[in-house]
């Protein structure tokens, strides 16, 4: 039986509720009539249910396909801006003992360089980090209870944020871990961690479990029942997503927004995150072998529907995507981006060679931190660096009402302009700098109210003449 606010997986991801989705957005992909008033429906900004999102899914006109698409353009700006958060990933130990077929990680594969970073090495990556500029870390490791150990991720948060370079300091930082344990979550909470990530990979049990035969993680249930335990552990932020791939795409989108839905349900507050990854090649994994690929077409029907679907979550693209693929999905609602991004164990203060290969996943985007921030001011978009949310308590519920009604915009614009500046006087290039500096000074004068825009304008004068750092709304 479907339950929206059940706290059982099979209850809030139920596969009859699905199949009965897919079949009534079948039934109405051309009921030009119902199309038309979803799209109206999803202009209130209020966000669809995943059976209305599934019937926009799946129109195939090319007239209401536009109207999706623009819509999903200006829900974006209405609540983001053109405003783009900047994280990289530090991968921690590629030690795992699960047997998923889509990861080089898997138990089996005996020829993939293993690694776990020592505390000094985690300080040695740290430091190359921001001497590229990041602020914002997503913090990723295999699953391993004896290498991997909760006390092992404390102490590693704890030497990321002691680590003070020159003037560079990780602000904030997430972390992708398995799923674990409430009183787990409660510690990384009072860690001082950001949004806790975990993709569910696919919704469908049966894939999944033919997906991680063996493993703790062959547990479905205890897997996708993580984000309520990490919500009952006090953790305010959770990012979810699916590897787009493994099974049908409209199954994984429907299965998606009813955990959304779950969440706001059961808890109050939707995701923080949704990310939207595909299936890549690696080492000793043949993408190809999945049958469920998505093209590039798709994949931007799938990002826009979520858009309007979900309205106010971050949305977020990583380097396993193309810079022409990242281009056209910035636009339809990606709100997050990675960039200068390794997916291998210590590959920053170090790269690899290829017979030492400890990457997770083929980088596509391989793009250095600075052209890509180059990249996204040349159309238009404020690279932000910005971590105040978290660090002034707005998270969860607080986070959700202000960015539900706009309000989170007085204090954004203003902080992403601040950390842009940050990185123009530290870390830009020539050309860089000079194309940031027009940016600032053209966008300082959208911050709407004149109080807040004469305190921005000060701010940047201290940065640039005073060397002064983190000022923040």
């Amino acid at each position: 039986m479907y339950d929206v606010a059940s706290k059982h997986a099979d209850d809030f991801i139920n596969h009859e509720e699905i199949l009965e989705t897919l079949a009534y957005a079948d039934e109405n992909s051309k009921n030009l009539e119902l199309i038309d008033k979803l799209i109206d429906k999803a202009a209130l900004r209020k966000g669809l249910s995943h059976r209305e999102a599934s019937v926009l899914l799946a129109c195939q006109d090319p007239e209401r396909n536009e109207r999706i698409f623009k819509l999903a353009e200006q829900i974006k700006k209405d609540f983001y801006g053109n405003r783009i958060v900047m994280f990289a990933p530090l991968y921690l130990s590629n030690y795992c003992v699960n047997g998923c077929t889509y990861c080089p990680y898997h138990l089996k594969n005996k020829h993939i360089a293993r690694k776990q970073l020592s505390q000094e090495e985690i300080r040695k990556e740290v430091i190359a980090l921001q001497d590229m500029g990041h602020k914002r870390l997503a913090l990723e490791a295999g699953e391993d209870p004896v290498r991997n150990t909760m006390d092992y991720y404390l102490k590693s948060i704890e030497t990321i944020y002691s680590i003070k370079h020159k003037n560079g300091a990780i602000r904030r930082v997430n972390i992708n871990i398995a799923a674990t344990t409430v009183d787990n979550y409660r510690l990384l909470k009072e860690a001082g961690i950001g949004t806790y990530i975990l993709f569910q990979e696919t919704y469908h049990k049966e894939s999944y479990l033919d997906l991680h035969p063996t493993g703790p993680k062959h547990n479905y249930d205890y897997h996708t029942e993580a984000m309520d335990r990490a919500m009952e552990g006090g953790i305010d932020d959770v990012g979810i997503g699916v590897l787009f791939g493994l099974d049908k795409y409209r199954y994984e989108f429907a299965g998606l927004l009813m955990h959304a839905e779950h969440l706001e349900a059961a808890f109050g507050v939707g995701p923080h995150t949704i990310s939207v990854p595909r299936v890549r090649d690696a080492d000793d994994i043949d993408s190809s072998a999945f049958s469920n690929g998505i093209d590039d077409d798709t994949f931007a029907k799938i990002v826009a529907c979520i858009r309007i679907a979900v309205p106010y979550t971050g949305m977020i693209i990583s380097t396993r995507e193309s810079q022409k693929t990242r281009e056209r999905v910035l636009h339809l609602g990606i709100s997050q981006i990675s960039g200068g991004s390794r997916t291998s164990v210590g590959g920053y203060y170090e790269p690899e060679d290829k017979e030492n290969n400890s990457e997770q996943f083929d980088v596509s985007d391989t793009r250095t931190l600075d052209e890509v921030v180059r990249w996204l001011m040349e159309m238009d978009y404020i690279p932000s660096f910005c971590t105040a949310c978290y660090r002034e308590g707005r998270t969860g519920d607080r986070f959700m009402s202000l960015c539900k009604s706009g309000q989170i915009q007085n204090c954004c614009h203003p902080n992403a302009l601040m950390t842009l500046k940050e990185y123009m006087m530290d870390y830009a290039s020539p050309e860089t700098k000079a194309i940031g500096d027009k940016l600032i000074d053209k966008e300082v004068l959208n911050v709407p109210n004149e109080k807040a825009r004469a305190i921005v304008l000060e701010n940047l004068k201290l940065i640039a003449e005073d060397n002064r750092r983190d000022f923040r709304f």
